[in-house]
Parts: C-alpha cells; sequence; structure tokens
C-alpha cells in the first residue's frame, strides 16, 4: 500500500514540475476542454452516480454537474493565476501553484465535487490525487478518467489529475499525511475532515449544516416562503449541506403554514409518527443521521417508517417542541425531512435559529425570507454562519452563481465556528501562494 501511495505523489510532483512551465493561455485551453467534457458527460455522470450510490435524483445531479461544470468556469475563466496578476503601490504580486492536492470527494455529490475539484486545481496549475467514496468509486473513476483524457489531448501533463480507484481509509490518511502534499481539499463526513486537520498538511475543509430558515410572515409571502424551500429541501432529496433543516415562523401564521404546505403535497407528521420517523432517520448511538436514508425520498422515508400513504409526498415536515438530542428531527438530515417550529414574534424567530445552529451547524448557512431590510440585517448579525441566503431556496442559493453572486462552489467553508480557515465559498484564490515582490518608497535613504 505505502508503495501505491508513493507512486500517486512522486508522479504527481513530477506534474507539478511540468506544471510551472505552462502559460496562463496554455491553462487556460486545458481547463475550457474539461468543462466542455463535463457537459457534454452531465447526463452519463448523474445515471451512473445515481444508480451507483442509490442517491438523489438524476435531474438533480445534471443540475449539480452543470453549476460545477459551466457556471464555475464562468467564473474562474478570466482569474489570473499565472505570472504577474497585479502591481500597484510598488508592490508586485506573482501567482504560484501551492503543489499537490489531495481531493476528498462525498458520496452525495459525487459528481459535481470531482469535477468543481479538478476545475479549480489545474486553473491554479496544481496536481490533484482524488479519493474517492467508496459508495460512488465506479461512477468517481469513470468521470476522472473522461476529464483526465480530454486534458491530456489538450496538453495537459501526465499524472496531473490521479484518483485512488480502490479506495480506503488506510491509503487516504496515508496521502494525508505526506509531506510531499500541499493541500487537502476535505469535502465529506466529519470524521474524515478531522483527519485532515491532524494531519500535519494545510486543509480547506467543511463543517455541517443545520440550516434554520426564519419566515418573516409580517414581511414576506407565505406561499412563496413554502415553495422555495419545498424546492431546495427536495433538490437531490436534500444532499446539499445548505438545505433546510428548521422552518421557524411566528404562531399568529402556523394554520396558514400549514395549509400552504399541504397544498405542495407536504406531510406533517403527528407525535405517534414523529416516533416512528426519528427511528428511521437518526441514529442514536452514532448521534447523528442514519446512513441509508441519505439522499432518500419523503416516500421512501413514511415507508420504511411504517407509515402508508396514497400520495408521492414533497417533504415530511415534523413540528417539534425543542432542539437537542432529545429530538432527533432537529438535527442535520441530509433528506426532505423538515423539523416545524413556531414562536412567539421575529425577535423569538431569531432566539430558535441561533439554537438551531449551536445545536449542530455552526459556521454554515441561515436563511431567511423577509422583505424588511432592517429585519434581515437583524437577524444575519445575529448568526453564527458564513452565508445568510435571502428570500431563496438555501440549498441552490448557498452554492452561488444561480439566484445571487456568490462564488460557485461545491466546497463551502464554515469559518471558525465550524473549525475551518475561511468562510468563504471555495475556488481558485484559495489554492495559490501569492508572491508579493516589494520594491522601496520614491524617496528612501539609507543612512550607515
Amino acid at each position: 500500500m505505502e508503495y501505491e501511495i508513493d507512486k500517486y505523489l512522486t508522479n504527481s510532483q513530477k506534474a507539478f514540475n511540468k506544471l510551472q512551465n505552462f502559460s496562463q493561455k496554455d491553462i487556460d485551453k486545458i481547463v475550457k476542454v474539461i468543462m466542455q467534457k463535463a457537459v457534454e458527460y452531465n447526463k452519463k455522470f448523474a445515471q451512473m452516480a445515481v444508480a451507483e450510490t442509490g442517491i438523489g435524483k438524476v435531474e438533480d445531479k445534471i443540475t449539480k454537474n452543470i453549476l460545477a461544470s459551466k457556471y464555475v468556469y464562468d467564473s474562474i475563466k478570466d482569474f489570473k493565476s499565472v505570472g504577474v496578476i497585479s502591481s500597484s503601490n510598488n508592490i508586485t504580486e506573482i501567482a504560484h501553484p501551492i503543489g499537490s492536492i489531495l481531493a476528498i470527494i462525498p458520496a452525495t455529490n459525487p459528481t459535481s465535487t470531482l469535477i468543481f475539484k479538478t476545475l479549480i486545481a489545474i486553473k491554479t496549475r496544481n496536481p490533484i490525487i482524488f479519493s474517492l467514496p467508496i459508495k460512488a468509486k465506479n461512477t468517481c473513476s469513470f468521470t476522472a478518467k473522461i476529464l483526465y483524457e480530454a486534458a491530456l489531448e489538450a496538453g495537459l501533463p501526465k499524472y496531473s489529475i490521479q484518483w485512488v480507484s480502490s479506495p480506503n481509509r488506510a491509503k487516504t490518511k496515508l496521502i494525508m499525511r505526506d509531506n510531499r502534499l500541499a493541500l487537502i481539499l476535505a469535502t465529506g463526513g466529519q470524521s474524515l475532515v478531522k483527519e485532515a486537520y491532524s494531519s500535519g498538511t494545510p486543509a480547506l475543509g467543511v463543517g455541517p449544516g443545520n440550516v434554520p430558515v426564519l419566515i418573516d410572515a409580517q414581511n414576506i409571502k407565505l406561499e412563496y416562503a413554502i415553495k422555495a424551500i419545498i424546492k431546495s429541501k427536495t433538490f437531490d432529496n436534500g444532499t446539499i449541506c445548505a438545505s433546510e433543516q428548521s422552518i421557524i415562523i411566528p404562531r399568529a401564521y402556523i394554520y396558514d403554514l400549514i395549509q400552504i404546505l399541504k397544498k405542495h403535497n407536504a406531510y406533517i407528521l403527528n407525535e405517534d409518527e414523529i416516533k416512528r420517523v426519528e427511528k428511521v432517520v437518526y441514529n442514536k448511538d452514532k448521534e447523528m443521521m442514519s446512513a441509508d436514508i441519505v439522499g432518500k425520498s419523503a416516500y421512501y422515508i413514511l415507508l420504511k417508517s411504517g407509515i402508508k400513504i396514497d400520495y408521492e409526498p414533497s417533504i415530511i415536515v415534523a413540528p417539534l417542541k425543542g432542539i437537542g438530542k432529545e429530538y432527533p428531527i432537529s438535527a442535520e438530515i441530509l433528506a426532505p425531512v423538515l423539523s416545524l417550529y413556531t414562536v412567539d414574534d421575529f425577535d423569538d424567530g431569531i432566539s430558535m435559529a441561533q439554537e438551531v445552529i449551536e445545536f449542530g451547524g455552526k459556521g454554515h448557512t441561515a436563511s431567511i425570507f423577509s422583505n424588511s431590510e432592517a429585519n434581515i440585517i437583524k437577524y444575519s448579525t445575529s448568526m453564527q454562519v458564513s452565508r445568510v441566503v435571502v428570500n431563496t431556496p438555501s440549498s441552490q442559493g448557498a452554492v452561488g452563481g444561480i439566484y445571487n453572486n456568490l462564488t460557485p462552489s461545491l466546497t463551502l467553508g464554515c469559518g471558525s465556528y465550524g473549525k475551518n480557515i475561511t468562510t468563504d465559498n471555495v475556488s481558485v484564490q484559495h489554492l495559490l501562494n501569492i508572491q508579493r515582490v516589494a520594491k522601496p518608497h520614491t524617496n528612501i535613504s539609507i543612512n550607515i
């Protein structure tokens, strides 16, 4: 196994040495070809991912692949990543690549994350090695091979893109700890992200999302808010960490809210049904969501819980009385399951959202529906999160590019609140060493 790991890193260093001689024009040509090949195969990639993992929906994985390829490409194509990138005030900035990157890929978003990380790594002249999820290793190997072969034809040095085709945790840990590795892009389960941070190698990681969505019902149309929330939570069956987890609304509007939810095929659980669903969606021993319901449909989860209905529900909504371990559905569930809380007023709603974030999801994302600028700012300044999405589906809003001008990304930093180094949507600017050439002031004098 150590020989295999050595081979990956030795070959990656060879590629790195060759990439140093590539111009911006050379790199941009290759990056464009990678994007075009990803767009060409995006439907195939999506179909393979769902077939192999059983997670999510083909049509939504197609959208994710488009985001990861076309949207990401459009956001980085004009970015200067080679040579002198700026010069002012007697400071010249020169972009240098950081070196070999290990990219951890999650089973929830396998092809889109792989496409995204390939584009930002090659754009910055960094060779990349993929640690693939066991659940999606065949799909990811196929995706990486397609992109790699297209890039080779466009002039990319051999071994600039590699993948561990027979992945396991031991191999990943060995690569993480090797001194020849420059950076880990860690998108995946929390245990693996923690290992990345403790490896001794610089790491850009993510954190869990447990997104509260506060509906300022006095200042927004309820129908609009609910349609957006359902659009988000059903997107790829809730597999994006930035999808909403808890709806919070003043109790004066709860009747109207329930009626609109039902109108849009949401299934509202009673107290007995909440207990049944809890057992299915949450693993109390591991204190986390059950792996076998991630990315499954609302109908599948109800059926597994012994709840039979005669229609296909959009989402499952659990009215809860509290937050914490005694209320498992108040935790992050990457499936179309939402908790629901009623509060006295807007300020009480902020306090409830803070509790949700504190229980799980610090640093990630919060959502609000309101047309009151004062309330939006009040809510945002109270949330220990890296991004607040306003009046948009949170899943699609947080990843950027679709509904707003956030940087399109499949790696969402959670800042110090989430034990990450950045609050940014990670992209090319995080994969460069910026060298600063400092010239003296024009009036300098040196006396000896």
